[in-house]
């Protein structure tokens, strides 16, 4: 009697977290919230869970997002993101002496309307990007970033946002060194997938085969 009760009580648990994670991604998509932790925990509020153990993993929101996309999003997403994509690499272009690296939610695949596109550049020092904005005359908002480079150790780096023709650019500036070592990702913890110009080329080139999605 007392298995089939922890059974049940798993199984209600494991509809709880699906059920927070497909909120979570609807709040991502309409909502434009990039924090997946502070997205479950809206989330878990709007469905008056309280319980830690019923909220979803980051890569459980992640697939939910991608759910959600394709349900509610079928012919306008893929043309958000391939549009997101040219735009990176127009830009990766524009910035190819500092090896841009594509990051985020516009190579994953899962932007939405209010992402950014989000870049990985490399320089001996930020100022060295900074004059090259300030010779086009591009305006930019300086910030920082955390990002942990392992388990246990995070790093703050300098970030400079750019909006270019309604696109908003997010750009972290790393040494010439950490090309070798990307920072870990939020969803699995695993280190971040980067893609360079020619990778990016690669993926775009795919997008117009029939054969492909």
């Amino acid at each position: 009697m007392h298995a089939q009760h922890s059974h049940v009580s798993a199984r209600v648990r494991n509809e709880l977290r699906r059920r927070i994670a497909l909120e979570a991604a609807r709040l991502i998509t309409e909502s434009g919230i990039r924090d997946f932790a502070l997205a479950k925990r809206k989330a878990a509020e709007r469905l008056g869970a309280y319980d830690e153990g019923s909220l979803p993993k980051n890569s459980e929101i992640e697939e939910a997002l991608r759910e959600h996309q394709r349900l509610f999003q079928a012919e306008e997403h893929p043309q958000l993101v391939r549009a997101l994509r040219a735009a990176a690499r127009e830009a990766m272009q524009f910035f190819a002496k500092f090896e841009p690296r594509l990051v985020g939610p516009v190579l994953e695949g899962t932007a939405d309307r209010h992402s950014a596109v989000c870049l990985h550049l490399f320089a001996d020092a930020p100022e060295e990007l900074i004059i090259v904005l300030d010779e086009q005359g591009i305006d930019y908002n300086e910030s920082a970033r955390r990002l942990r480079m392992t388990r246990d150790n995070a790093v703050e780096f300098p970030v400079l946002q750019v909006t270019r023709d309604g696109t908003a650019f997010d750009l972290t500036i790393f040494p010439r060194d950490a090309i070798r070592q990307a920072p870990l990702d939020r969803v699995d913890e695993k280190p971040m997938r980067r893609a360079s110009l020619a990778a990016l080329d690669e993926l775009l080139a795919s997008e117009k085969r029939p054969d492909l999605r």
